[in-house]
């Protein structure tokens, strides 16, 4: 790999010093959960969809898939991340509304969760 890094010009510490670094979910993230319903792009610029099983963190990289547990009932719901958000304290997570409809009713709006990396 060195010679392969050094042939692109490249180094292990030039490469470190411009790579973008997440923060991942620890062994669990609780938090609230909300579901949004927008349309247009995601930040991943693919085109939102209420009807799958995706989400917006504001930390995860594109394509994590996630376990969502909701914490007064048990139910796990599990989606790819592909947004950006919630931008509200206390919530770490968005749900598309078909995600948030396998672990709550649409009209609860908010419920308490924990994340967990798959």
């Amino acid at each position: 790999m060195a010679k392969t890094l050094a042939a692109a010009g490249l180094t292990l510490a030039s490469l470190a010093a411009t790579a973008v670094f997440f923060s991942p979910v620890a062994s669990a993230e609780t938090c609230k959960a909300s579901y949004y319903d927008g349309g247009g792009t995601t930040a991943s610029g693919e085109r939102f969809d209420p009807n799958k099983l995706t989400a917006a963190h504001k930390t995860l990289p594109f394509g994590t898939k996630v376990k969502v547990k909701n914490r007064s009932n048990n139910k796990t719901v599990t989606v790819r991340i592909n947004d950006r958000g919630p931008y509200v304290t206390g919530r770490c997570i968005d749900l598309t509304p078909r995600a948030f409809k396998a672990i709550a009713p649409l009209s609860q709006g908010v419920v308490g969760v924990t994340v967990t990396r798959v």
